[in-house]
């Protein structure tokens, strides 16, 4: 058995997992938050009402996220040591950040937000909203320094091989941060509000609590229009980034083997890492180069002019970059519909909508894993780009079989933690919004 692949592969499976629930808490806070905001601008209860169910939905995502999201940073000292020790003087402080000045807040407030709404005023639970709101966003920019330090690593020099920090802000806000964090942000506001409207409409279809969850669904399509456009600009931009950062990333993305001028944006292929070559290719003349450099006749860097040994593999690379590009035109195809039926006032008359938006809660959280997958596979063979290769970041004192027996035991219980919490939420969604009267 080999230790680094088993390694591999159980880091990602604990951070594929805890990746489902940061994303649905930012979208969840949103909507939270404009919920508080209009019940503290109308005094409308029907607000308070929908908030008050959102809250209980986002305690259960919050739980099992903090249980997962433990057990990564665990990894760190077992299995991925040597990447302690070389860069750790630098990763861990995003860690530590994360969870003095961003996980306590959150964790705090969301409290108040779980069993404090007769016991503190209107403004204050509206202010509980918007620092859960606030500490949730905190929380995910400390992890997006961390891993984007691993993409584009500046601020640093290296001192008897172990990575010193030098500039804390150039290490903070390097080449990848701002674009990645904005990108990431927003794709949570895309996830929590789908899943929000799509539980508005599995409401509708059944026709139960009509008229107490129409406004929810309306708020939340809306501002899945707003976010899916967002998304799309925020995609492009991020994809420069890339091809000006990690060109051969990019290069793996497109499965661009050669270097061309006028290089093509691939539609669909199927690479041969082993032939270097590309197979049913469906691409678009020029419109890479385009959309990099505004210059249908700049240069692309193709696969060919980096070593072997430091090219990502680029079958998965390029699969799960173009699952994401697929479902992120899906969501805005979903987008054009809706802002279709709210130009012509019958958002709430199609129950084929209703059936769309129910089934297409899937849709961002696979789009979330594969864009996470992309950027991973497609930094390899670096742990920490151009710094240290991830076969140089494993701890090499942990035998393989150890590896595969907590690997083991981690899926089991994932899957149960999964279960449970889909149980959970679902036994929450059947009793649905609370419809009693709130008194402050």
């Amino acid at each position: 058995m080999d230790s680094i692949f088993i390694a591999r592969i159980q880091f990602a499976i604990n951070a594929g997992f805890h990746f489902l629930f940061p994303p649905t808490t930012f979208g969840l806070a949103l909507m939270i938050l404009i919920l508080e905001s209009l019940h503290l601008k109308t005094g409308e209860q029907l607000y308070v009402k929908l908030s008050n169910f959102l809250v209980k939905i986002l305690g259960v995502v919050f739980v099992v996220g903090t249980a997962s999201g433990i057990v990564l940073e665990f990894a760190f000292g077992t299995n991925w040591s040597n990447y302690a020790r070389v860069v750790g003087d630098i990763f861990g402080a995003p860690l530590a950040a994360e969870g003095v000045f961003a996980f306590f807040l959150e964790s705090v407030f969301l409290g108040v937000l779980v069993f404090g709404r007769n016991k503190v005023s209107k403004k204050a639970y509206w202010w509980s909203s918007f620092f859960v709101f606030l500490g949730s966003h905190l929380s995910a920019l400390w992890i997006i320094i961390a891993n984007s330090w691993m993409q584009t690593p500046a601020g640093f020099k290296m001192v008897n091989n172990v990575a010193r920090l030098t500039n804390f802000f150039q290490a903070a806000v390097n080449h990848s941060t701002i674009i990645r964090y904005i990108h990431t942000i927003v794709a949570g506001w895309l996830t929590g509000s789908l899943l929000v409207a799509g539980i508005a409409a599995y409401y509708l279809l059944k026709n139960k609590f009509v008229e107490t969850i129409k406004p929810l669904f309306r708020i939340s399509i809306i501002t899945i229009i707003i976010c899916s456009f967002i998304q799309l600009w925020l995609g492009h931009f991020h994809s420069i980034q890339v091809a000006l950062t990690q060109p051969e990333k990019m290069a793996a993305y497109e499965a661009l083997w050669e270097t061309q001028a006028g290089a093509p944006l691939a539609i669909f292929a199927i690479p041969s890492e082993k032939n270097e070559k590309n197979y049913f290719f469906i691409g678009i003349p020029k419109l890479l180069s385009y959309l990099i450099y505004f210059d249908s006749t700049k240069k692309v860097k193709g696969l060919k002019d980096f070593p072997k040994d430091e090219r990502p593999p680029v079958f998965l690379s390029f699969s799960f970059y173009h699952i994401m590009i697929l479902l992120g035109v899906i969501l805005i195809l979903i987008s054009l519909i809706g802002i279709y039926l709210i130009a012509i006032d019958k958002l709430f008359e199609r129950k084929w909508f209703f059936k769309i938006i129910l089934y297409s809660i899937p849709i961002p959280y696979i789009s979330n894993e594969a864009g996470w997958i992309a950027a991973e596979v497609g930094r390899q063979p670096w742990a920490v780009y151009k710094v240290l290769k991830t076969v140089d970041a494993v701890s090499v004192s942990v035998p393989a079989g150890n590896i595969l027996f907590s690997l083991i035991i981690f899926t089991f219980i994932y899957i149960l933690l999964f279960v449970v919490t889909i149980k959970v939420i679902l036994k929450i969604i059947q009793k649905g919004p609370d419809l009693e009267k709130i008194i402050y």
